[in-house]
């Protein structure tokens, strides 16, 4: 399985010359899959996921799909996975789209397209690998907010792939509130490793081994 998790996609070329490394051919020659779910969830302007969706768009890519996970039969979201080269999670409320997955019954299936395919993440996206995405972290993090919006207040993680926790937007002129003390508020409450990573980096995940790529600032706190 090979991940690039991002926290706002592939703003910069480091990381997409990681993605083209890790699809081991040229954009032009794959097809890519766009899912926008979490994003629906995230009230306000989204006048960002059009920005990340069109610089994703501009690669150049044979296929370009957009897939969303809820509302469609699950055959056709099934086919339309298998069909992609790439996978893109966009970001938005990761809760939701950590449920849509599973109240879709998309968990095997994800992980068995997952096995063949490039998984890139955005935020979210990027978020719901973790075994650690459940009501408890939401309030480590301080954004029990956005599971509560969705009338719950726990969570199964849909894959609970990694024992460590990605959190994006370090030092994003979006989030003000998620700088240095922001981390070391969150380090002081949690028992799991995370990786606070700023808008220009991305965990990457390739056969199994776990580094990262930059052209910005990431924090690892074991």
């Amino acid at each position: 399985m090979n991940f690039l998790l991002t926290a706002s996609g592939l703003r910069n070329e480091t990381l997409r010359d990681a993605l083209r490394d890790m699809l081991g051919r040229p954009f032009g020659s794959a097809n890519v899959v766009f899912v926008p779910t979490a994003s629906v969830a995230q009230p306000g302007d989204h006048g960002w996921v059009v920005e990340d969706m069109n610089r994703l768009y501009s690669l150049d890519w044979r296929e370009f799909d957009i897939l969303e996970l809820n509302g469609l039969p699950r055959q056709l979201v099934v086919d339309r996975l298998l069909h992609a080269d790439v996978i893109y999670a966009e970001g938005g409320n990761p809760y939701h789209l950590a449920r849509s997955i599973t109240a879709n019954c998309l968990t095997d299936v994800f992980l068995e397209v997952l096995e063949s395919r490039v998984y890139v993440g955005a935020s979210a996206g990027s978020m719901i690998l973790s075994r650690h995405l459940t009501g408890r972290s939401a309030d480590i993090f301080e954004d029990a907010t956005d599971l509560r919006a969705l009338g719950v207040t726990t969570l199964e993680p849909p894959f609970g792939l990694f024992d460590w926790y990605l959190k994006p937007h370090l030092d994003s002129p979006y989030f003000h509130e998620r700088d240095d003390a922001w981390a070391d508020r969150i380090v002081a409450r949690a028992d799991f490793p995370i990786y606070f990573i700023d808008d220009e980096t991305a965990v990457r995940v390739k056969d199994g081994k776990v580094d990262v790529v930059s052209e910005g600032r990431w924090r690892f706190h074991p």
